[in-house]
């Protein structure tokens, strides 16, 4: 079982940035792929960014925030983090943190967050 907590999102001006942080329990975190998603007002939840397990070699990105997001993971702090830049109006929604043992969370994922709110204003 895992468990995961979002923190960092906020509200900030277009052109702005934000880090997001996610938080997991459990003493096998460094064997989890992990992925950000969002979900904003009226539409279906998308796929932000993923990262591979382990030593997190390999990252993914939608096309709306390529070049702009960063996610990264640090196994020693039990902590996925998605840096985010040049923020649009269309970034905002909420963000969820996932965590999947046995595939990259592209689609889907075992566990997820709670989710923390992202808001850019024009």
């Amino acid at each position: 079982q895992v468990q995961l907590v979002e923190s960092g999102g906020g509200l900030v001006q277009a052109g702005g940035s934000l880090r997001l942080s996610c938080a997991a329990s459990g003493r096998t975190f460094s064997s989890y792929a992990l992925g950000w998603f969002r979900q904003a007002p009226g539409k279906e939840r998308e796929f932000v960014s993923a990262i591979t397990s382990w030593s997190g070699g390999r990252q993914y990105y939608a096309d709306s925030v390529k070049g702009r997001f960063t996610i990264s993971r640090d196994n020693a702090k039990n902590t996925v983090y998605l840096q985010m830049y040049s923020l649009k109006p269309e970034d905002t929604g909420v963000y969820f943190c996932a965590a999947d043992a046995k595939k990259l969370p592209r689609y889907e994922a075992d566990y997820w967050g709670q989710g923390t709110q992202v808001t850019v204003s024009f």
